[in-house]
């Protein structure tokens, strides 16, 4: 985890996120206080529970974004999930368990990156002495004596000769047969409680099932690859990375859970409201600190950071079970988004959509300048349909953005356009008729 201070955190999160700045200073201080309960007393370690965050704010407007980057720049374990998508036991649909299952997959994914960087080297020296073997030449009458002093020599001159070849890429056509291994797919059961029944089971079946083996001919370049995977896997030792993964998962791992008002249950609790309040009832232990059973081991979900978030159009943060609010003591809220922000989201972050398409036309031997009257009329595009509309927050930028450059776009391939100059009139031709056609706008823009 990089030693970051919140200030310094903030820093970054500004190079992609327009605004929101209580949001941003709430998650620097969560996550720092992090590295903080780290450099205590091991006996006192335990004691501090994260400082989960409630986001409140309409859609579109950096909620998801803002944790996604922090996860990203702190080298979290990251997941993000919908509340929605989960409901009570019983009822069809996902248990509440599966997000912390999927957390511990991605801390896996990122654990195995760091030890296969350690053993890249190694599994490369291995590649390279299974294909000088690969390639040497059927054995002759002439090897019978290449025990002699004369014959073991002839032989390493020819292995050297190899490998020399092989290093230089003179061989990397020449076709050599290997062994590729598979494991055997179980069938998955599908169904209502059925997940868990998976989890186990696909952890029994890769232990019990045999791997099936086939012989494949393919080139030297191809083999390289197959056979650098097969090394790489053979240098990692999985119990290592399954428990350095759930102490990752356990200690840094961050769950974002979107639309968390969608499950405030109604005034009348019948059907699916009560399926709602159940949700609300499993998330509780979770949140809390439980302990979630997963095919690599058992997780303790104590110190993984939540950050929960919803727009609340309908529901208030106190229709939450009183328990369930309780476990999100830091609450801030996230500001609609103005015309000047759409202005600064068109052109300052690292990843900004006109320097993204500016990038993408590129390709294609097409220079396209976004002059300054462009920008603020797309800004005022972008905030007069979120008004007119459903608000979708920055969203809307993507739907613009489209409709704007979509005929460019699908000439560049075949016309020399050379440089195209995108200013306030370019963008009235091409969207105001759409934008005034309130019905059109609601689909397309």
């Amino acid at each position: 985890m990089r030693e970051l201070t919140p200030r310094e955190i903030v820093r970054e999160l500004d190079r992609h996120i327009v605004g929101q700045d209580a949001a941003k200073r709430a998650v620097a201080v969560a996550i720092r206080n992090r590295w903080r309960r780290q450099r205590l007393p091991e006996e006192m370690q335990p004691e501090v529970a994260p400082k989960n965050i409630m986001m409140i704010g309409p859609t579109g407007v950096g909620k998801t974004e803002i944790a996604r980057r922090l996860a990203k720049l702190t080298g979290a374990p990251f997941v993000k999930v919908e509340a929605t998508k989960y409901t009570e036991v019983g009822y069809y649909g996902r248990d509440v368990e599966s997000m912390v299952r999927e957390l511990v997959e991605n801390a896996i994914g990122l654990v195995r990156e760091q030890e296969r960087a350690g053993v890249e080297d190694e599994a490369r020296r291995r590649v390279e002495d299974r294909l000088v073997e690969l390639l040497l030449p059927a054995p002759t009458a002439l090897d019978a004596s290449a025990d002699s002093p004369s014959g073991a020599e002839r032989h390493e001159r020819t292995r050297e000769k190899i490998r020399a070849m092989l290093v230089s890429g003179e061989l990397d056509e020449r076709r050599v047969d290997i062994v590729t291994e598979q494991k055997a797919k179980p069938m998955m059961f599908t169904g209502i409680g059925m997940e868990q029944m998976d989890i186990d089971l696909q952890g029994m079946f890769d232990k019990i099932l045999p791997k099936s083996s086939s012989r494949r001919e393919m080139t030297v370049r191809e083999a390289r690859g197959v056979l650098f995977e097969q090394e790489v896997d053979a240098l990692i030792n999985p119990e290592k990375v399954h428990g350095a993964a759930i102490e990752l998962a356990e200690n840094l791992g961050l769950i974002f859970i979107d639309e968390i008002d969608k499950v405030v249950a109604g005034e009348q609790a019948h059907g699916a409201d009560v399926s709602r309040q159940g949700v609300q009832r499993d998330l509780l232990p979770i949140v809390e600190g439980t302990t979630v059973q997963t095919r690599y081991g058992f997780v303790a979900t104590d110190h993984i950071l939540f950050i929960a978030a919803g727009a609340f159009h309908r529901a208030r943060p106190s229709d939450l079970m009183p328990e369930l609010q309780g476990r999100f003591p830091i609450r801030v809220e996230l500001n609609d988004l103005t015309k000047d922000d759409f202005i600064r989201i068109l052109t300052e972050p690292k990843g900004a959509l006109t320097k993204q398409y500016e990038a993408l036309l590129g390709t294609e031997n097409v220079e396209i300048v976004f002059e300054a009257d462009a920008v603020e009329s797309l800004a005022d595009y972008a905030f007069r349909v979120n008004q007119s509309t459903q608000n979708i927050g920055a969203r809307r930028l993507y739907t613009i953005m489209e409709r704007l450059l979509e005929e460019l776009s699908f000439e560049a391939p075949d016309t020399n356009l050379g440089r195209v100059v995108i200013n306030a009139a370019y963008v009235r031709e091409r969207l105001e008729a759409v934008s005034q056609d309130e019905d059109l706008s609601k689909f397309i823009l």
